[in-house]
């Protein structure tokens, strides 16, 4: 079961909606927070990862996508709201990398946090792949014949090499 609130409406950038739950924002300041996530599944930005309590056990879907496609979503996204980002993609793109570093260092200090690094490409490659090796993954039984359904490359629109 996925916890999400529906705050964030669907949109352009998200025509099928962010799948967030706003209070796992509070996580650094709110550890206790995590309790309400017990036994769901939580989109969580990798700032916040770090921010995860001890004393539990947790499984991570890493999603892995190439940073420049990042970069240019987040531009796309920012473009269409009428903002722009000030900071170049370089400089964007070392900050990200220094990001993913330190997370790094920091999951092998963690043995209580277990992952799974799933390429973005992979999934639109090969869903049912990628479905069952999540269902291994988690070590629970799920509908992979619906996972693979959700998968729609038409929203993979900001590609590059």
């Amino acid at each position: 079961m996925l916890l999400t609130d529906d705050q964030r409406k669907a949109d352009t950038d998200n025509p099928r909606g962010y799948c967030e739950w706003e209070p796992i924002k509070q996580l650094p300041k709110q550890p206790s927070l995590i309790d309400q996530a017990e036994g769901k599944a939580v989109k969580v930005i990798t700032q916040l990862l770090m921010a995860v309590p001890p004393g539990r056990e947790y499984k991570v879907i890493f999603m892995e996508r190439p940073l420049a496609e990042v970069l240019a979503s987040q531009d796309e996204m920012l473009r269409r709201r009428g903002k722009s980002d000030q900071v170049s993609h370089e400089v964007m793109a070392t900050v990200f990398q220094e990001h993913l570093g330190e997370l790094s260092a920091w999951l092998k200090t963690r043995r209580d946090v277990v992952v799974h690094r799933q390429p973005y490409r992979k999934v639109l490659q090969d869903p049912l792949a990628t479905a069952n090796s999540i269902k291994d993954f988690l070590g629970i039984d799920l509908n992979v014949e619906a996972m693979t359904g959700e998968v729609d490359p038409n929203l993979y629109r900001n590609r590059r090499p």
